[in-house]
């Protein structure tokens, strides 16, 4: 690429913000021109607005960059727009960006499950950014929403895409656990976390259930056909900073050995069309031989954050297979998983 693309940030203050600020630094494609923030952050430096909490330093070119309003009208000269807003205000923002010609990558809920935007993991189902074609064409847009699923959905979707496509996939019961920072900042409060799990997240058991479905579908001319499989969730917070943890049993169409699960595992590939973008783990999926693998605090930045990493695959007494999942939830889940999508409609030429 012989010039960056100019992008923006909004919502840059936030975890996620802080996030996609740490990864856009030094991309090979992209170069940050706005980063953009609520109200009463407006015109300050992103030094003094911002409460870093990550523990990669902040980068020197955001440190003086002056905060602008998260509207088209301020951000000038991007033509990409990562989002980290909540879903909210994402609902009457993102649309905005987009009318006006912005390519939105967003982090938010709001247009997962509308039938013309792609819920993107590019490992998983690349073709589905061609929604971008059908969904300027219904609403009249130059630019696009691009949205990557819930922080939980990733990891395990990634790891039942391996074995969908080799067993067909039936029925999938998953309890997970899933990290503070998926919270934001400052998040839970210590008195409700320390020495305890939470067992309820609002929305998240619902979004597990069905995000999936709509990830492994498929294509058509009328959008994509939901996964026949059928899944059962129970989600839960834990005293964990980063990574969330869910583990899956899963029934296919024909009994399945651990074996056969662990090949089809190691082995998956992504599609072609993703295979040289930057943000494209190396690889996949990475499979510990561990009894007690894959734990957050060890292999949560497995390929920078970017892999899923799969352990104690075996068999289930109720179902055909059971195993452990784990996948950094504000890199691969929020961020980076954002940024990795925006790779792959550049690549298209959809931008």
């Amino acid at each position: 690429m012989n010039q960056p693309i100019p992008v923006a940030v909004i919502g840059a203050t936030g975890s996620v913000g802080q996030r996609f600020v740490s990864l856009l630094d030094q991309h090979p494609w992209f170069k940050v021109v706005a980063l953009a923030a609520s109200d009463r952050s407006e015109g300050k430096s992103y030094a003094n607005a911002c409460r870093w909490v990550l523990s990669d330093p902040m980068p020197e070119w955001a440190r003086n960059m002056v905060l602008v309003p998260s509207t088209p009208e301020a951000i000038k000269g991007a033509r990409i727009v990562f989002s980290a807003l909540p879903a909210d205000q994402a609902k009457d923002l993102e649309p905005e960006f987009a009318k006006t010609g912005f390519a939105v990558c967003s982090n938010a809920s709001s247009y997962r499950r509308d039938s013309d935007v792609p819920l993107l993991l590019p490992e998983v189902n690349a073709d589905h950014i061609q929604l971008v074609r059908q969904q300027r064409q219904n609403r009249g847009w130059s630019g696009c929403i691009l949205t990557n699923p819930n922080c939980t959905s990733t990891g395990l979707t990634v790891a039942l895409k391996a074995l969908d496509d080799q067993f067909q996939l039936k029925k999938v019961f998953v309890v997970s656990l899933q990290a503070l920072s998926g919270a934001g900042y400052p998040g839970v409060p210590s008195l409700d976390i320390i020495d305890n799990v939470i067992p309820n997240i609002g929305g998240e058991e619902e979004k597990v259930e069905w995000e999936p479905r709509k990830m492994l579908g498929k294509l058509g001319d009328k959008g994509v056909e939901l996964a026949e499989a059928r899944f059962s969730a129970h989600t839960n917070r834990v005293a964990v900073v980063d990574g969330h943890i869910v583990c899956a049993s899963m029934e296919f169409a024909a009994p399945v050995s651990p074996e056969a699960a662990r090949q089809a595992l190691v082995t998956y590939q992504a599609p072609e069309i993703v295979r040289g973008l930057p943000s494209t783990p190396r690889p996949i999926i990475v499979y510990r031989e561990e009894s007690d693998r894959p734990q957050p605090r060890l292999d949560r930045m497995t390929g920078k954050g970017m892999t899923t990493v799969v352990g104690r695959v075996r068999s289930d007494p109720l179902f055909h297979i059971k195993f452990v999942v784990l996948s950094h939830n504000t890199i691969r889940g929020a961020a980076g998983g954002s940024i990795y999508n925006a790779e792959l409609l550049v690549q298209e030429e959809l931008l």
